[in-house]
């Protein structure tokens, strides 16, 4: 299938700004608006998922790099332009993102109430702004998105959320508006440097990514970029805000935040900071991967002692994000194609126990699992739906979550082996919390009145679930069909990084053919002869 000539890119990005519009010139009132609403939202969205098939159709999974690419001048004079790709690592982050939305939007009928229209909006204007920092190309553009995501999210937890909605959608708010700060001032010192280096004004990461950037300087630019992403993911220790926000957002905004949100830090890790700052990206490797470790195995301990289900699995992703930045920053091709593989396990996984957990808060208004008991009796179906997930959690083989965690410890062990082998305690201790918790919610006697009259899952929430428990069943068993697709990005991105590592290990210890050969770096590296200057003053003239 061609799309050549269609912004398929631009189509996917800012469609679901059209149904904003829509909901917006609604009248706001009146017999079936509630209605209304959500048919405008739900068919917006599934269009959305629609349009991105073609695109998937019609990648070629043996180009390495941007595909459908759009590249036009936006701010001239500043350098800024609007500029998307999609390549093998961004490709199913798009599509994970077109897919959950709709069942998002179809999981909320019955559960939210009042200010439908304003909820609706704020999830096509969240995905816009999730598409959009997956597709950015440019750096202001992708900052612009990562920052538009907030707003939405902040007012899903703030308005639709629990009793202590406002205080988790404050420190939701500090903590992610933190870290970008920082991003935005390193953003701009690098915009610098290129200007007065090349004498062009650009914030194109093509571009920056032929920069050569003094290595004191990598250090605290990476840093900057490493703390806005470290927030997103989040990582040990800055995790505190995400279980508050998880346990007070409503059902759908647990699940966009967990399946979607949480990948926008560990893919700014891939897309911007690795690649620019190759050397400082080195030199935290032991960090980041010590903390990724730490991360599976503290969360892993605090899931085993929670009373709330919801708290359970939001800890859960945690220990689960640990093993994604061991895989990442293991940086061969087992472990990075390992971590985004679990990027996607752990959307779908958790995305799933969070849409469960949601459907029985609503039969019972209780996530507290001493309050269950038996309701595999009553309610088999939901059962059946929990055990996929659950097991796709704990990673059995035959799911998708074996594949990503077997590819992460392979790759980790190559690299670092005593924290690979720590890390797979992480992996004995989920079978214990997540089989524990089920054990508890689905079987023994059912000794609680108000558990015996509860209604299986309806056929709204059975076509909710199905899709997801297929997918989960097709990764586990047939992962060469999702692989295949990121196998020439990955193998670049890899190649990027080491190489431009190398190339500035040659520069600081004065090996002058290996930092001349560098293609990458040809046009703003020091030439030859000003390097046989630096050498011959440093050496004493021999």
């Amino acid at each position: 299938m061609s799309l050549t000539g269609l912004p398929i890119l631009s189509i996917l990005t800012f469609l679901p700004l059209a149904g904003v519009l829509v909901l917006a010139i609604l009248p706001g009132s009146g017999p079936g608006a509630a209605k209304r609403f959500w048919s405008i939202g739900l068919a917006v969205s599934l269009v959305e998922f629609i349009i991105s098939i073609p695109m998937l159709i019609a990648f070629d999974a043996s180009v390495a790099g941007m595909q459908f690419t759009e590249h036009v001048p936006w701010i001239e004079s500043l350098g800024i332009s609007y500029s998307l790709g999609l390549d093998g690592i961004s490709l199913w982050l798009v599509m994970l993102t077109t897919f959950f939305v709709p069942l998002c939007i179809l999981c909320s009928f019955t559960y939210i109430q009042k200010k439908i229209r304003e909820y609706i909006i704020s999830f096509l204007l969240i995905e816009t702004a999730m598409i959009g920092t997956f597709l950015a190309m440019d750096l202001v553009l992708f900052y612009v998105f990562w920052e538009l995501m907030l707003i939405p999210m902040f007012l899903l937890i703030g308005v639709w959320g629990g009793d202590r909605r406002i205080y988790s959608a404050v420190k939701f708010f500090l903590y992610t508006a933190l870290g970008s700060i920082f991003m935005l001032v390193a953003i701009v010192v690098l915009y610098f440097h290129n200007l007065q280096a090349t004498g062009e004004a650009s914030f194109y990461l093509f571009h920056l990514l032929d920069l050569h950037i003094p290595v004191k300087m990598q250090f605290w630019l990476c840093a900057a970029f490493f703390l806005a992403f470290a927030i997103k993911v989040p990582m040990f220790p800055l995790h505190t805000w995400l279980p508050d926000a998880h346990v007070e957002a409503p059902t759908a905004g647990s699940v966009i935040l967990a399946s979607i949100l949480l990948k926008m830090g560990t893919y700014g890790f891939i897309r911007f900071a690795m690649p620019l700052f190759p050397y400082a990206t080195h030199q935290f490797i032991p960090i980041i991967a010590g903390l990724g470790v730490i991360a599976i195995v503290y969360a892993a301990l605090v899931s085993w002692v929670q009373p709330d289900i919801k708290k359970l699995v939001a800890y859960s992703s945690v220990s689960h994000m640990g093993y994604v930045l061991l895989g990442l920053f293991a940086l061969n091709m087992q472990g990075v194609q390992g971590g985004i593989y679990q990027m996607l396990n752990h959307g779908l996984s958790t995305g799933a126990l969070f849409l469960l957990v949601g459907m029985i808060y609503e039969r019972r208004h209780t996530r507290r699992m001493d309050e269950f008991g038996g309701l595999a009796k009553i309610m088999p179906v939901f059962a059946t739906f929990l055990m996929i997930a659950t097991l796709a959690s704990v990673a059995v083989p035959g799911t998708n979550g074996f594949v990503g965690e077997f590819l992460i410890l392979l790759g980790s062990f190559k690299s670092y082996p005593v924290l690979a082998i720590i890390a797979t305690s992480g992996a004995l201790f989920s079978v214990i919390y997540m089989l524990w918790m089920y054990q508890r919610v689905m079987f023994g006697p059912v000794d609680k009145p108000q558990n015996s009259g509860l209604s299986d899952l309806t056929f709204r929430e059975t076509a909710i679930m199905l899709p997801i428990a297929v997918l989960i069943i097709v990764m586990g068993i047939f992962p060469g069909l999702f692989l295949r697709q990121m196998d020439a990005s990955t193998e670049q991105f890899i190649h990027t990084v080491k190489s431009r590592y190398q190339t500035y290990v040659a520069l600081e210890e004065n090996r002058l053919p290996e930092a001349c050969q560098v293609a990458q770096f040809k046009d703003v590296l020091p030439t030859e002869s000003e390097i046989r200057e630096r050498v011959s003053a440093t050496h004493g003239g021999q």
